[in-house]
């Protein structure tokens, strides 16, 4: 038994070994990079693949793809989606819900509207109390609705956002954008007591969200600067004002947890008049007291328990060189604007969180990303603090500084080191949105703040004088956030803060000269615009995309960007125009620039792409369309008189053929063995073949009949050919051409006889013909040359005749120093009678 190692008999049970530690060079080793965050997602006719790397791919959408018709939400899931869409509480201790004063009257009237199916619109300033009204309102509507009570918000909203927003709260369609039709079919079908706060638009807008949803009553909360609705539309109005000084003095009571002094209430009737009683006025003064009741309590317990031992007076907040338990009220300008006083009095956290929401436009980050931003463990308490003082109010899902607080802080110098910080919350949300363990829908909560890093970053990135550094720096860190935080909204189905990332980073990648980010965002400005049914806005933008990408021999994102560039030619239902050849340019190509290129016939991915592509935008010109199909519709008739014109040619050709078999029959389709009798230029006389006589010395005579056999070699007009069967002449004077004219004229000698059997004829051109005695009739083949005008002498003659010989036709005169002879050089062809 070993003693180290104690067997199971000697404890009952087998002792439990640890498993040996991996080795460490595994943990220092180069990890694999994690997998691209893919989603796949329906965009009414189209399958959209979310593809952070080479970028989104848009296809038209298969069957079995395509999501049928969503159903409705249920209760309990309308339940937790509202939660969702509530601001997260701030850690600490439970903080009790400030009681609305003053506000019954207005809380019961628009229930009833509500209830009555009718649309309201509450007005009020920044800071009346706008959004505590619209809570209580939505807890009494529970009931009226068969769809409950859908809140969303506003701020940095468009009407189609906002109608998408509510089929999705309504209906259950994840990964599902709807279509128009459907959207509209959708939104008909939803009925809901709709609350939405931070109204930013009216008018027509406002109408088109209305007629969308005729089972819906809104209850609005905006702005008196923002539009109006329409005479037209529907809406009551309610205007919230302030509060009298008798509610006034209650808040700040119920905020120092005691009954004011006199002094307290004068400096409560000063602010009043002041602030015209709006409720976040005193909500913020009375931070102000509280502040001062702990400033006077004793130094010891202040001391022991730590509550401001980190509180820094900044320059701006001089508080009196006195004893604690002498604090004077704050002036009547201080509790006007008591931002910066409040401030001052916060933990170092929560002034860096302001500070940070400065450089943010307003926009406090989420209490979860405070730790990392701030580099405090607990700065996620800073929101807490602010909350208590009033510095922020809640905004959907998220918090922004309060009304008039920007400014406040601004003009106390907050904002000094407002491009650092924002840079730094962008190489954060950067690294934070592109993590695989953030889902979308949390980058889609925090896209304002991202969207507002952007605007700080884009903007600034104009390199200053004698500084190029910082410009390429924020250049780059924000091209890094844009292209990890814009898949993220398009997955998210946040469409509206997708396209303002991809604005953003596209400006970015063209001032920093990041060719191949560019090219990106130009192709997701393209899907984007082509899920949007904007079909010349995304040709422009994949166009500038494949150019890019192109030169960069991106072959992936090229073949991505000719498919969404063939999927944009089918919806505008254009054809290819007019090719152009090489070395020319189109008519709309400019000066210097080459001429863009369609997509190809096959849109394969494995097929072959050009070394380098160069596009440009093309201006959209009215009519276009209209001149693209003119041409092709000149290219089809030209096409088809060319098809017609080969026809005809065809036909030719074989009727051509196929006519030697009725040469025969046909006189004007019969071919001669030999050939006809031509003159030669300048002596006007007729040559032809001479032809041989036979063995006797006498001329062959008479017509020559086509053969009506090829021979051994199947072809006409060969050697080999049998003879055919000579047929007489019908006159004697000669014969007639195949038209029937007759081409020798009428010798006056006595008539000839019958002309003997032809024979096979012979070429020879030295040996003339044996002359024909008087009186005997002359052989005269049938010539098809011209009649031919007789010479004239001045010596007594006959009229002439052709006499045919082996030597060809002899023109035959009675002058006895006249003799013209047809053939070739000084071979004679007949006799002088």
């Amino acid at each position: 038994m070993d003693p180290i190692t104690p067997g199971p008999e000697q404890h009952g049970q087998a002792p439990s070994r640890r498993p040996p530690r991996e080795p460490l060079t595994a943990d220092f080793a180069p990890s694999s990079p994690a997998p691209a965050r893919m989603v796949r997602l329906v965009s009414g006719d189209f399958l959209l693949t979310i593809n952070p790397v080479d970028g989104s791919e848009i296809e038209p959408c298969p069957p079995g793809e395509r999501p049928g018709r969503p159903r409705k939400l249920t209760a309990a899931e309308r339940a937790g989606t509202e939660r969702g869409s509530r601001p997260p509480v701030p850690p600490g201790p439970t903080r009790p819900t400030p009681a609305l004063l003053e506000r019954q009257d207005e809380r019961e009237r628009l229930v009833r509207l509500l209830a009555r199916g009718r649309s309201v619109r509450l007005t009020g300033p920044g800071g009346s109390g706008r959004t505590a009204l619209l809570d209580l309102v939505a807890e009494d509507c529970l009931d009226l609705a068969p769809d409950g009570v859908v809140r969303l918000t506003g701020f940095h909203r468009t009407a189609a956002e906002l109608l998408h927003d509510l089929v999705h709260a309504v209906h259950d369609a994840p990964l599902h954008r709807p279509e128009p039709d459907e959207l509209r079919d959708l939104a008909r079908r939803a009925g809901a007591v709709v609350v939405v706060d931070d109204l930013g638009f009216g008018g027509a807008a406002l109408d088109e969200l209305l007629d969308a949803t005729p089972e819906c009553a809104y209850l609005f909360a905006a702005t008196p600067d923002v539009p109006a609705p329409s005479a037209d539309a529907d809406v009551e109005e309610v205007f919230l004002g302030g509060l009298d000084r008798r509610a006034g003095v209650e808040i700040l009571e119920r905020a120092v947890g005691r009954v004011l002094t006199e002094e307290e209430a004068n400096w409560a009737g000063d602010l009043w008049f002041e602030s015209e009683g709006l409720p976040l006025r005193f909500v913020q003064a009375g931070a102000l007291l509280r502040q001062r009741d702990q400033l006077r309590a004793s130094t010891g317990a202040v001391d022991e328990y730590g509550v401001f031992e980190n509180v820094r007076v900044s320059a701006e907040v001089s508080l009196p060189a006195a004893q604690p338990e002498d604090v004077p009220l704050p002036s009547l300008g201080e509790a006007a604007a008591p931002a910066p006083l409040l401030a001052a009095r916060l933990s170092a956290s929560a002034r860096a969180t302001l500070r940070f929401a400065v450089a943010l436009g307003g926009e406090v980050p989420h209490q979860a990303h405070l730790p990392a931003l701030v580099g405090d463990t607990h700065a996620d308490a800073a929101l807490g603090e602010l909350a208590d003082c009033g510095l922020v109010s809640p905004v959907g899902s998220r918090y922004r500084l309060a009304a008039g607080v920007q400014t406040q802080l601004e003009a106390a110098g907050y904002d000094a080191d407002a491009p650092a910080r924002a840079r730094t919350a962008a190489q954060h949300y950067a690294w934070w949105a592109g993590h695989p363990s953030v889902t979308p829908e949390r980058v889609c909560a925090e896209a304002d703040a991202v969207l507002a890093a952007l605007a700080v970053l884009v903007p600034g990135a104009a390199p200053q004088a004698g500084d190029g550094t910082g410009a390429e720096d924020a250049d780059g860190c924000a091209v890094r956030l844009a292209r990890t935080a814009a898949p993220a909204f398009a997955a998210g189905l946040h469409w509206g803060a997708w396209e303002r990332a991809l604005r953003f980073g596209a400006e970015a990648s063209r001032l920093s000269g990041e060719v191949a980010e560019q090219a990106y965002f130009h192709h997701e400005l393209g899907v984007l615009a082509l899920c949007g049914g904007q079909l010349d806005r995304a040709r422009a933008e994949l166009e500038a995309s494949i150019g890019l990408r192109g030169a960069l021999a991106d072959k992936p994102g090229t073949v991505a960007g000719r498919r969404a560039l063939a999927l944009v030619a089918d919806r505008a239902g254009d054809v290819p125009g007019p090719l152009v050849r090489a070395g020319e340019e189109g008519p709309d190509a400019r000066e210097g620039e080459p001429s863009p290129a369609g997509p190809p016939a096959d849109h394969r991915p494995s097929g072959p792409v050009g070394d380098t592509l160069a596009t440009h935008r093309l201006p959209v010109v009215p009519g276009a369309r209209d001149g693209a199909r003119r041409a092709t519709r000149r290219n089809l008739v030209a096409a088809g008189s060319g098809a017609l014109l080969v026809a005809v040619l065809g036909a030719v050709v074989t009727l051509g053929m196929t006519s030697q078999e009725d040469t025969g029959k046909n006189p004007a389709g019969k071919a001669d063995a030999r050939p006809s009798a031509t003159q030669a230029p300048g002596d006007g006389s007729l040559g032809a073949v001479p032809e041989q006589g036979d063995g006797t010395g006498a001329a062959t005579a008479g017509p020559l009949a086509t053969p009506t056999n090829p021979g051994p070699d199947g072809t006409y007009g060969t050697a080999d050919d049998p003879a055919p069967p000579a047929t007489p002449s019908a006159d004697p004077s000669g014969t007639k051409a195949p038209g029937g004219t007759d081409t020798s004229p009428t010798p006056s000698g006595p008539t000839p006889t019958k002309p003997t059997k032809p024979t096979k004829p012979t070429q020879s051109t030295s040996a003339p013909s044996k002359p024909t005695p008087s009186g005997s009739p002359s052989t005269a083949p049938p010539s098809s040359s011209a009649p031919v005008t007789p010479s004239t002498s001045p010596s007594t003659s006959t009229a002439p005749s052709t006499t045919d010989s082996a030597g060809g036709p002899t023109l035959t005169s009675t002058s006895p120093d006249t003799t013209r002879s047809g053939g070739a050089g000084t071979s004679g062809a007949g006799t002088v009678m």
